[in-house]
């Protein structure tokens, strides 16, 4: 049973990260407003799931890959049915307010996305964004998936994104449900800000203190690259954005 002060339930999609998933669930359930952590390995090869178990997340398993948005998708289900059955029990349940997508990746640094849940549970905004800053270790992309993304939020939208790739967000049961169902792949966040944009929502992208393991110049690192590419291609063009036309 969660506490009252403890409003945010956390969901974190990921796939082979059973060196870096127990840190950074430890972390983030050491923050004051999450009550739960919810880990949804999505098709793992390694010990990812045990990792996370022993670490105090709940665990959700896809036996096969199934990407990013469904892994969100399946985290919030099992978030939802969670509460269910504690309302069930307790009529004076009442968490979650708001729902923190995390990368499994973050290790210790997650300690810092306190931040993103404090703007969404005051009311100043309905989704926000982390913004992180130079990596440690850089990465091998040139900027031209970020790009499309920005550029096909602000069409779509008017809001210019920093960081429009960013995972890492902070969302009210509102927002949620004005971008589902998600967008497929690597299109959800992309998809997300336009989403909660077009409902009439609150985005605010705020600066958090975060790192995380980054793409590779290396032939898999180009194939993830193309496949955000196609997946925030087809969120936008979905989403009504037709770039080959010119008023």
């Amino acid at each position: 049973m969660s506490s009252l002060a403890a409003r945010v339930a956390a969901v974190v999609p990921c796939k082979d990260e059973a060196q870096r998933i127990a840190a950074t669930v430890e972390a983030v359930l050491a923050l004051p407003s999450v009550g739960r952590v919810v880990v949804v390995d999505d098709g793992s090869t390694d010990g990812t799931a045990d990792a996370a178990r022993a670490a105090g997340a709940e665990v959700v398993r896809h036996e096969r890959n199934r990407g990013k948005a469904a892994a969100l998708e399946t985290g919030v289900a099992r978030v939802r049915a969670l509460e269910a059955a504690e309302a069930a029990e307790d009529s004076d349940a009442a968490w979650p307010a708001a729902l923190l997508f995390v990368d499994g990746d973050l290790q210790e640094t997650a300690a810092n996305l306190g931040v993103l849940t404090d703007a969404v549970l005051d009311g100043r905004a309905d989704m926000t964004i982390a913004t992180l800053p130079a990596q440690i270790t850089a990465g091998g992309g040139r900027g031209l998936v970020v790009g499309l993304a920005r550029r096909g939020i602000e069409s779509l939208t008017g809001f210019r994104a920093v960081q429009p790739l960013s995972g890492m967000r902070c969302v009210s049961p509102a927002a949620y449900d004005a971008a589902a169902p998600l967008a497929r792949g690597w299109g959800v966040e992309t998809a997300l800000t336009v989403d909660v944009l077009r409902a009439g929502l609150t985005v605010l992208e705020v600066p958090c203190e975060l790192q995380h393991r980054v793409s590779g110049s290396d032939w898999r690192g180009q194939l993830h690259r193309a496949g955000q590419y196609r997946d925030v291609w087809l969120a936008l063009v979905r989403r009504g954005w037709r770039p080959w036309r010119r008023a």
